[in-house]
């Protein structure tokens, strides 16, 4: 089945990545799933302290897809695949590409204003290189646009 993985976090512009992959999903017959990166947190000395963080930063990740996964749902009535990673964000999306052939295209979303983003900025410079195509949705569309586009 043709997937599109699209990196949720909690910007706007990746609420639009996702109307978009979804919409696109519906369309194609396919699925779409979901990542969401956790960053290593900086080494904190007192383990306790550092353990603390790191699930805090896992329990934000999980209710966030989990949010996605549910306006996923009730919009288009697809069921995603939910995957929660931590770790460097370039190096997960191309191992999960590289471990899943379904997954048909990337799909970012970039920012309504200014510079698009950590992820849109490295994978758009080293779009050639990725097995899939890369899909950047503008951050400055609305959903009927969207929905048009897609």
């Amino acid at each position: 089945m043709r997937t599109y993985l699209v990196v949720v976090d909690e910007s706007p512009e990746a609420q639009i990545a996702l109307r978009f992959a979804a919409r696109r999903a519906v369309k194609t017959g396919g699925g779409v799933e979901i990542l969401a990166l956790i960053a290593k947190p900086d080494f904190v000395q007192w383990g306790g302290v550092m353990a603390t963080i790191e699930e805090e930063a896992r329990q934000r990740a999980e209710a966030l897809v989990a949010g996605a996964a549910g306006t996923l749902i009730a919009e288009s009535g697809l069921k995603p695949r939910i995957t929660v990673r931590e770790g460097n964000g370039p190096k997960i999306i191309r191992e999960l590409i590289a471990d899943n052939p379904d997954i048909a295209a990337l799909v970012l979303g970039a920012a309504a204003e200014g510079a698009p983003g950590p992820l849109v900025s490295h994978f758009a410079g080293e779009a050639s290189a990725l097995p899939v195509p890369l899909m950047i949705v503008p951050g400055s569309l609305d959903r009927e646009a969207i929905d048009r586009l897609s």
